[in-house]
């Protein structure tokens, strides 16, 4: 024991990657088409058109905004794109669906341009518990991302990993 504690996990060569580095950061909000309909269930043109004109669009400045409609309503296809040009302007992003839905496309979205060239050719250690809960379909996002790329791919932490795949020689 002369030379101390050895770490061994440090010296194996393994790369941890925690998925919460593409968890989306930024600021949801939600646009309910119910709010603009006439009567609460139905698409009036010019109604409509004269309740967006009313809107204050700021709220939704920078943010990722989900739009959906609470109520069960015909919504016109044209009624979806005259809401984006409102919002384009304004928000970062604008997606029709839930909040939930909404994180869920930023999520996979960061995974799909994120660069992996970090991981060329290395042992990596997709991290399987942290403080964000991460669904399954990020996982399988990135173990397509990565296949081609990494040496040897594992779940779990470094103490106790689940082999997932590893290149042919």
């Amino acid at each position: 024991m002369a030379d101390g504690i050895v770490n061994k996990v440090a010296e194996s060569g393994l790369i941890s990657l925690d998925l919460e580095q593409w968890y989306p950061k930024q600021s949801i909000a939600r646009f309910d088409i119910k709010d603009h309909l006439f009567m609460g269930m139905i698409v009036k043109e010019k109604e409509f058109r004269e309740s967006l004109k009313q809107t204050d669009w700021a709220v939704y400045k920078d943010k990722a905004v989900a739009v959906t409609c609470s109520v069960d309503a015909i919504i016109p296809v044209w009624a979806y794109m005259l809401v984006a040009s409102y919002l384009q302007p304004v928000c970062s992003e604008a997606y029709v669906g839930s909040e939930q839905e909404l994180v869920k496309h930023l999520f996979l979205s960061n995974i799909e341009s994120a660069d992996l060239s970090p991981y060329q050719d290395q042992r990596v250690i997709v991290k399987g518990c942290g403080d964000t809960p991460i669904g399954e379909f990020a996982y399988m996002a990135i173990t397509k991302r990565l296949l081609p790329v990494v040496k040897t791919l594992m779940y779990g932490e470094p103490c106790s990993t689940v082999p997932v795949y590893k290149k042919p020689r």
